[in-house]
């Protein structure tokens, strides 16, 4: 399957990063490479009711600029505000597949204007593991869609 043909997944780096209170602010930069390595497995294995392959784009703003892409996922480094960027990337994807990963509400309702879909950041990124020694809490059970996503 070519990029062309594969889901376009873009995901707001600013958005999913501040989902979590782990000390991000301290090291922005850091906190955005360390979620392009833990998107790296969804390029081929694809999100909860959305098969893989798809297309990763990490989109990154502010002190977080400048992060690199890797095998798997593409960043792009906004030269303003991300969510400008990301409402462009759905834009330009209005021929293909595309999910937005964010919970900022504006944003969905400019990048779902182009026809993209919404996933919250849990999509990619699980609570942290409970400090009672529970299991890890994870949104692996989110449910995308009623019905499998397809072309």
């Amino acid at each position: 399957m070519s990029d062309d043909d594969a889901v376009l997944v873009i995901v707001d780096a600013a958005n999913v990063v501040g989902s979590v209170p782990d000390g991000w602010w301290r090291d922005r930069r850091g906190a955005a490479t360390r979620l392009r390595d833990s998107l790296v497995p969804y390029a081929a294995a694809g999100l909860p009711g959305l098969p893989g392959p798809v297309e990763l784009v990490l989109v990154v703003e502010g002190a977080a600029r400048g992060v690199a892409s890797v095998a798997g996922v593409r960043v792009d480094s906004a030269p303003g505000s991300g969510d400008d960027l990301i409402a462009e990337l759905a834009a330009g994807a209005s021929d293909r597949h595309c999910v937005v990963v964010t919970a900022d509400r504006g944003l969905r309702q400019r990048v779902e204007a182009y026809g993209a879909r919404c996933v919250g950041p849990r999509t990619v990124r699980p609570l942290p593991p409970r400090g009672d020694g529970g299991p890890q809490r994870s949104g692996s059970a989110i449910r995308l869609w009623e019905r499998p996503y397809e072309k």
